[in-house]
């Protein structure tokens, strides 16, 4: 039967030349440089037969140089090993980044990349030096520098709620309270750094700890070794001022803030309006400088946040186990509830900060991955990467996620676990963090045999993250509603940006569907392109179109 449909796809494909073809491209000519995949700007409408996959549908990549991205997270420590240490380094992600183009990727998260004591690195020593076991500075300038020749932009993990209680700052703070005279209050003018932390002369709540030698405590929300600073300062905002210009004159693009919530914690107007002194700071360094946040908390909390008026919150509202993006692609949640939380997030964002981004993504590092939340089955993860692909905004993909890796437990190393590069060849692969467990495998082959597989996991994110690329409108497009083709599993929006209408139309059932378009606003669009789990073919005929289970086509 799937042969059969594909030879009446053909021919369909060679009528539709006959007539004049379809598909065309609308839009700016893409720079050589951005081309991230197949190494060509693809082809047009029914042009493309020579897809193995029967794919009729590839359009040429339309990609707007803003800060609309394609991101995709790496621990550098687990990524890929240039120097044979068992640790990924720098110069191990600039040799992945033809690898991460070609994806379709055109930004970059770094998780934390400053000198730590730690294999996480969130516990900052020193804001103007590279971990060692990642490189030196001049990598990290090389790995930049290449991302830009290929059109990706670089976001790094700033980590300013608390530093490591081993950074030269509070060391000094606490030798100078150790010499305090009884009694005697700390004076910034002697020394400052002692007003770059939350000190306290009694043990305020669980969260504090005692300075040893001394009667004095300090704050450390997440571990006694990572003393909150103090943002309320004015002298350590100079301080930090002089660290974002380090950074921005290296060429990083954006900063992407770590725990925003609790620089003051519970105080959202605190919190938002370091948000905005910092953004405003280095958008006046870099115009086009982007910056996303972590507000691990609810809806309406982070529509509080995008009153900083800074560019992205992570929607945490879609990701996780039990969040939307998960729930849609198992089918428990419709996708009538899906697009409807879609333009949700759109109408809640937008009166916060006419100018926001959203920044949806399916798990990270914190997460347990998607895999364990959907079971290893194949299928509902590539529903989730489709459902995530067509969401506003700049999605942001954690490293093998896209072949369908697994975590385990709540172990935080279990979830930062070796890039599985290849089943056979070793070359590159990292030891992983020591505190791992061993044991723990992935239900799929690794990413040079998924790469050969047209109906891999990682395929199936490459189609989508194109499909992207082809049409702005999906990143940036305001949302419609087509409320009479909403009906449980079946939905349809539109997205409009710049005068230019798109139709999407979701299928996240178990069974194939018949969505009849005729009368519709979508009546007269045609398909421009599709996600199907194994390349099942979509067809549009008398104003029927025709979808198979968990599949979604665009429209126009």
């Amino acid at each position: 039967m799937k042969k059969r449909l594909l030879s009446m796809a053909l021919v369909a494909a060679l009528i539709m030349g006959l007539l004049g073809g379809c598909g065309k491209k609308e839009g700016q000519e893409v720079p050589t440089e951005q081309i991230g995949q197949e190494g060509e700007t693809g082809q047009e409408g029914s042009e493309a037969s020579d897809d193995p996959t029967g794919y009729l549908y590839e359009q040429e990549l339309n990609i707007i140089d803003d800060n609309y991205r394609n991101y995709y997270e790496i621990f550098v420590y687990s990524f890929y090993d240039s120097d044979g240490d068992g640790i990924g380094d720098l110069n191990g992600v600039t040799e992945k980044l033809d690898y991460i183009a070609d994806m379709g990727f055109n930004g970059i998260w770094l998780m934390p990349i400053m000198s730590s004591t730690t294999y996480h690195k969130y516990d900052v020593t020193n804001y103007y030096e590279i971990d060692s076991e990642y490189g030196v500075m001049e990598d990290f300038q090389r790995l930049v520098d290449e991302c830009h020749k290929r059109g990706i932009r670089v976001v790094i993990d700033v980590v300013i709620n608390h530093s490591s209680s081993k950074h030269q700052w509070f060391l000094d703070a606490c030798a100078y309270l150790r010499g305090l005279e009884e009694g005697a209050e700390p004076d910034p003018a002697e020394c400052p750094y002692v007003e770059y932390y939350h000190f306290a002369r009694e043990k305020v709540n669980s969260d504090y700890y005692k300075v040893s030698g001394c009667d004095w405590y300090y704050e450390g929300v997440f571990w006694s070794e990572m003393p909150d600073l103090n943002l309320g300062s004015e002298a350590l905002r100079g301080e930090l001022e002089n660290v974002a210009k380090y950074w921005i004159d290296m060429g990083v693009d954006g900063f992407r803030m770590d725990a925003a919530m609790h620089f003051e914690e519970g105080d959202i107007t605190f919190n938002t309006e370091a948000l905005n002194w910092l953004y405003s700071y280095c958008k006046g360094l870099n115009p086009d400088f982007y910056m996303v946040s972590e507000v691990w908390a609810g809806l309406n909390t982070i529509q509080g946040y995008y009153e900083s008026e800074t560019p992205s919150m992570f929607n945490f509202d879609a990701a996780g186990a039990e969040g939307k993006l998960v729930k849609a692609a198992r089918g428990t949640y419709t996708a009538s509830s899906f697009v409807n939380d879609m333009l949700r997030y759109q109408e809640m964002f937008n009166e916060a900060n006419a100018d926001y981004i959203d920044a949806p993504f399916i798990t990270n590092h914190d997460m347990g991955r998607v895999a364990n939340a959907l079971l290893s089955n194949q299928d509902d993860l590539k529903m989730a990467c489709g459902l995530l692909m067509m969401m506003n905004g700049s999605p942001f993909v954690y490293y093998g996620e896209e072949i369908g890796m697994k975590s385990s437990g709540t172990k935080d190393e279990n979830k930062r676990l070796p890039m599985i590069w290849s089943d056979t060849d070793t070359t590159g692969m990292t030891n992983g963090p020591k505190d791992a467990d061993s044991g723990i495998t992935s239900a799929f082959p690794g990413l040079e045999e998924q790469l050969i597989d047209e109906a891999s996991i990682l395929n199936y994110y490459k189609r989508a993250i194109r499909l992207r690329n082809e049409n702005p409108e999906i990143a940036r497009g305001s949302i419609v509603i087509v409320e009479s083709l909403c009906d449980a599993g079946q939905a349809a929006i539109t997205k409009t940006y710049e005068g230019s209408t798109i139709g999407i139309v979701y299928n996240n059932s178990k069974e194939e569907i018949q969505v009849t378009l005729t009368g519709t606003e979508l009546a007269d669009m045609q398909i421009r392109g599709y996600l199907t789990l194994n390349g099942e073919v979509i067809t549009l005929n008398d104003g029927v179109l025709v979808m198979p289970a968990q599949s979604i086509c665009i429209l126009k």
